[in-house]
């Protein structure tokens, strides 16, 4: 008796702890906060390749297909792995960045800091003044140091002038910084804190019409501001020539650059002036539309009272009027802050600066058509937008092309980027895995016939051999027939050794293979892609190539699309074989003619035709033309049934699948079936490939008759 000793493993016992089901650590892993610097691994290329897949086969373009993935990205499926993030991702995160910028403040007074700055200024001087007041007092001081009385009253009466000066002072920011233009300050830190106020105000409003106009105003010097009037006047003059519709001459632009041209450092046309303008007074622009009438006409009466030049001040004004109107949507935006936080000017211009920055950026990468033009994007601005994470997903993505390039997978022909034959090969075999994931249960058989022969699976019986037959011997069985001659008797051979003889020797019978030569024929017209068949047809004729070639090497597949006429496809090319591709009609009597030619060619016996389409013929070859008409006459309807007839003749099998059930189609597929004595099936698009490849490999598992 035979004892089995079970492997512990195999057993299912209660009384072992149970088992985790998920990835396990090592018992001596140890966490720590991430800095970057962990190692995570990759998408491999393969993964990308696969990722690819859907959309090469929808579109037939992998450029296409690469800029889909560029925006939605990758997830990994496994924990630990790293995603790969697309730019949609990006612009997320940007958006998000962006509402908290304008949840960061609010503009309830943005002259309030200029405004408590002055209040301090003059608080300084009055303090100041009341000084040099209580110094000029009887009995204050050393009393030989006292001016006589006549200049005390004097002194007395200046700083009381000063005084109601200061008394007077209007409460608008620009109407004070006016007053305080001329006011001649007794205190000098009062008088340095203001000039200081009057700079940083300058620089942050006045420089954003033209460059270096906060340090020409500054100067006064009639040949600083000279050549800013000059500019100005000069570019208004070439704004409304285009606003006219009289677009400039290059000449003049020239011109104007080569006079003006420090003013924009690496403009060539009058689009780059305008461009750089516009980035630098978008902010202030957009800080005007944001603010109340009232704010708004503060900060103009500010601006005007900065600048201290009125022919300047209605040029500029003219400037912003000019570009206003040929942007497209207009100079600057109002932008809804909705913080706690009260914004200066100061901090609202660098909150805009920033909100333009996140906008800028924002289109650039919604922008983005391919992956060479990731590489332009400027990093430093990512970096400065959302951090150092984001600068690595663009990278990430940046080198997404390169890895498949490097991988095999695809290959540079000039500008453009195909599939290489091994992606063709992986994405088919993608698709095959697909199509046979609810199908593996069945456990259907490999390519086999239903009588048993030549080099399949052995089987548990045996035969005498026959010359031919694979040499899987029976070694139990040909001892035995050998044994049963009389030669063989112990008493007969005594120590002499075993006869065999020919006649002894049984071999285990195996199953019969068989191979075969198929066509398969694509109907590409126009009502495929309308009706939605188009996707599923070309997915399955991916996956029978994946299938031949990998299960069935020795078996042939060839491809034929027709419609207006027939023509064969390379098996490489049905990934990137595109819409463009879809034209009116539906020639089978053409495709069955180019049919019996591929398959006149094979040395195979079994042949067979397998016919996807959604409609009965509507065209046919006479004469060395097409002849279409819809609905198909009769003419096309005896031309189709004749090519029929003569497949029957040449031995081949036709197999038909419906994609659609119209009784002027069930009927063709009727007489084809009753000519042919093949087979026809309707399937609807989505179960396409299953319907299909399960009756292939059935197909293949029994004789035909």
């Amino acid at each position: 008796m035979a004892f089995l000793t079970p492997d512990p493993s195999h057993l299912d016992r209660r009384d072992a702890p149970p088992r985790a089901t998920g990835p396990q650590l090592p018992p001596d892993a140890q966490y720590r906060a991430w800095d970057g610097s962990q190692d995570v691994p990759d998408l491999t290329a393969d993964e990308l390749v696969d990722a690819l897949a859907d959309d090469v086969l929808r579109d037939g373009d992998v450029e296409e297909a690469l800029r889909e993935l560029l925006q939605r990205g990758l997830r990994a499926d496994q924990p630990g792995r790293a995603d790969l993030p697309g730019l949609r991702d990006l612009m997320d995160r940007l958006r998000q960045r962006r509402r908290q910028l304008l949840d960061q403040g609010q503009l309830a007074d943005p002259l309030g800091d200029a405004r408590r700055e002055l209040d301090e200024i003059v608080a300084k001087e009055r303090a100041a003044l009341q000084r040099r007041l209580d110094a000029t007092e009887p009995g204050a001081g050393d009393p030989s140091s006292q001016p006589d009385p006549e200049l005390r009253k004097t002194l007395r009466s200046i700083a009381a002038r000063r005084r109601d000066s200061l008394d007077a002072l209007p409460p608008d920011v620009g109407k004070r910084l006016r007053a305080l233009q001329d006011y001649d300050f007794l205190d000098p830190a009062a008088r340095q804190q203001y000039n200081d106020l009057v700079d940083r105000l300058r620089q942050a409003t006045l420089d954003r019409f033209t460059k270096g106009l906060s340090d020409a105003v500054k100067g006064m010097r009639p040949e600083d501001l000279a050549a800013q009037r000059q500019m100005v006047r000069d570019l208004n003059d070439l704004l409304e020539q285009r606003m006219r519709g009289a677009e400039p001459s290059q000449a003049a632009v020239d011109d104007f650059l080569r006079q003006h041209g420090d003013f924009f450092p690496g403009a060539e046309t009058l689009g780059d002036v305008v461009e750089q303008l516009a980035q630098r007074m978008e902010s202030m622009q957009s800080l005007l539309r944001s603010l109340t009438p009232e704010q708004r006409a503060e900060l103009r009466d500010t601006m005007d009272a900065l600048l201290r030049d009125d022919r300047l001040k209605w040029d500029l004004a003219r400037l912003a009027a000019n570009l206003d109107q040929l942007l497209p949507g207009g100079l600057g935006e109002p932008m809804p802050f909705g913080g706690e936080e009260p914004l200066g000017l100061e901090s609202a211009l660098e909150q805009l600066d920033r909100l333009q920055a996140l906008d800028s950026l924002e289109s650039q990468l919604d922008g983005t058509t391919g992956p060479g033009e990731l590489g332009l994007i400027d990093r430093d601005q990512v970096r400065d937008m959302l951090g150092p994470d984001a600068v690595r997903d663009l990278d990430a993505l940046d080198d997404v092309a390169e890895r498949l390039e490097r991988a095999g997978y695809i290959e540079r022909h000039g500008e453009r980027l195909e599939l290489t034959p091994r992606a063709t090969r992986r994405i088919g075999q993608k698709v095959l895995d697909e199509l046979f994931a609810r199908l593996r249960r069945d456990a259907f058989g490999g390519h086999r016939l239903d009588r048993s022969g030549q080099g399949g699976e052995r089987e548990e019986t045996s035969k005498p051999f026959a010359f031919g037959d694979p040499f899987h011997l029976d070694l139990r069985a040909t001892l035995g027939n050998s044994l049963r001659r009389a030669e063989n008797a112990p008493s007969a051979r005594g120590a002499a050794p075993l006869r065999l003889r020919p006649d002894d020797f049984e071999v285990y019978r195996t199953e019969h293979t068989t191979s075969t030569a198929t066509v398969l024929l694509l109907d590409m017209s126009r009502s495929m892609l309308l009706r939605g068949c188009y996707l599923a047809a070309k997915r399955l004729a991916i996956a029978l190539d994946a299938l031949i070639g990998t299960e069935f090497p020795r078996d042939h597949l060839s491809i034929v699309g027709f419609a207006y006429t027939a023509r064969e496809l390379r098996p490489d090319a049905l990934a990137s074989l595109s819409l463009d591709g879809f034209e009116y009609g539906t020639n089978l009597q053409h495709a069955l003619q180019v049919s019996r030619k591929i398959l006149a060619r094979s040395h195979f016996a079994n042949r067979e035709i397998i016919v996807v389409t959604d409609g009965e013929p509507t065209a046919h070859c006479e004469d060395g033309r097409v002849e279409f008409s819809y609905p198909p006459t009769m003419r096309t309807i005896n031309a189709t049934l004749r090519e029929v007839v003569r497949c029957t003749k040449d031995g081949i099998t036709i197999n038909t699948f419906m994609l659609d059930r119209t009784p002027a189609l069930t009927d063709f597929v009727g007489y084809v079936t009753e000519l042919n004595r093949g087979r026809a099936f309707y399937a609807e698009p989505e179960r396409l490939g299953e319907y299909v490849l399960v009756d292939f490999v059935r197909r293949r598992t029994k004789r035909l008759r």
